[in-house]
């Protein structure tokens, strides 16, 4: 499998969501979470680690349709969904976070991931030859994902001030222009990017 540049920098060492690359043999594994910033930091700061988090999440959908690509398993997944849903809702709430914004912020990340999928699949179909050829096992996938959204659901629950605050569309902008601009992400990434923080300036 030939991971994307995007997936190939942001999935780096420090878990065990793997994907054999073809050719170079390579294994890709996804960050751990860093932790949420405090909650005294500004709005920059606080901000910040949702749009990194995000795009880490992202990244892992190239493991997740090199997983399901060829197969029966479909991109939409109802019942996968709910779980995650179900499981931020909770961790919001051991938090001291709004559940239904942290919920309301997972559907974004999910659709996202979704629309990344999809572009993938079209990419593969269109030049089999940047198909994968091995499949990454999917639940080790979704295991470096929950890691992944433990640290976005802390980061909700961080920063509830700068996620309400007048500034807060123009400051993550910002922060989600400087992580493309650092990754060098590409298309389908960037615009995934803006997908996957949509709500998270709606309080």
């Amino acid at each position: 499998m030939r991971l994307t540049s995007t997936a190939g920098r942001l999935l780096t060492a420090g878990a065990v969501a793997a994907a054999l690359l073809a050719g170079g043999g390579a294994a890709v594994a996804a960050p751990a979470h860093p932790p949420a910033p405090a909650a005294s930091a500004g709005p920059y700061a606080l901000l910040h680690p949702l749009a990194e988090l995000s795009a880490r999440r992202l990244a892992t959908a190239d493991l997740v349709a090199a997983a399901k690509y060829g197969t029966d398993s479909p991109i939409d997944d109802p019942a996968r969904e709910k779980q995650v849903l179900d499981a931020v809702a909770a961790q919001a709430k051991e938090l001291g976070a709004d559940p239904e914004a942290t919920v309301r912020i997972f559907r974004d990340q999910i659709e996202a991931n979704k629309l990344v999928q999809r572009g993938l699949f079209r990419r593969w179909d269109a030049d089999p030859s940047q198909a994968p050829t091995e499949r990454p096992d999917l639940a080790e996938v979704r295991e470096e994902i929950n890691r992944i959204n433990t640290g976005l659901v802390r980061a909700v629950a961080a920063s509830p001030d700068a996620r309400t605050a007048p500034s807060c569309g123009g400051v993550l902008t910002a922060a989600a222009v400087r992580v493309g601009h650092q990754e060098r992400l590409d298309a389908l990434h960037s615009v995934a990017l803006g997908r996957a923080v949509r709500s998270v300036c709606a309080g």
